[in-house]
């Protein structure tokens, strides 16, 4: 153990492993249970369209694909760690990219259930708003990708990072 792989360094590495997971699942789970709101409420009106009309259902699928991100990120931090031959400096950026996709994912999840929530329930009464539905769940989808890129490029940093 030196300077440069202290014994504490795991520890940062296996934070950004469950920042990246927890943050990106709470911001999925808000995103679903948000949409989910919103067909039953489309359920109570019209309930020839929950299962007929799949625009019901799109905001929870992409809620789901966020914490995938977290996931992913999640996997290749912890497939980094080693002890004994893991560096503070990859500790601090496997930190850094564990929150960076879990905080965009959570605030993509947000977005994503709003959006869900109002637009099924504008669908109720308007077939149009189904585009543009689908295009603010794709920008919104969109941050949660970014946090994601962000992370593999910090990933990336680490490679060639020896003790």
């Amino acid at each position: 153990m030196t300077e440069i792989c202290p014994p504490y360094a795991p520890f940062f590495g296996f934070a950004g492993v469950a920042a990246s997971m927890v943050f990106s699942t709470v911001g999925a789970a808000f995103g679903t249970a948000k949409s989910g709101i919103g067909i039953t409420g489309l359920g109570q009106f019209r309930p020839e369209l929950i299962m007929k009309a799949s625009s019901s259902l799109i905001p929870v699928v992409m809620s789901g694909i966020i914490a995938v991100y977290g996931l992913v990120v999640s996997v290749l931090i912890a497939g980094k760690i080693q002890p004994g031959s893991y560096s503070l400096f990859a500790g601090f950026i496997h930190l850094a990219a564990g929150l960076a996709c879990g905080f965009t994912g959570m605030a993509a999840g947000y977005a994503i259930g709003i959006v869900g929530d109002s637009c099924v329930r504008a669908y109720v009464y308007e077939s149009k708003v189904f585009v543009t539905m689908i295009l603010i769940l794709i920008f919104a989808e969109v941050l949660g990708l970014y946090g994601l890129i962000v992370a593999l490029i910090l990933d990336t940093l680490t490679n060639g990072v020896e003790c």
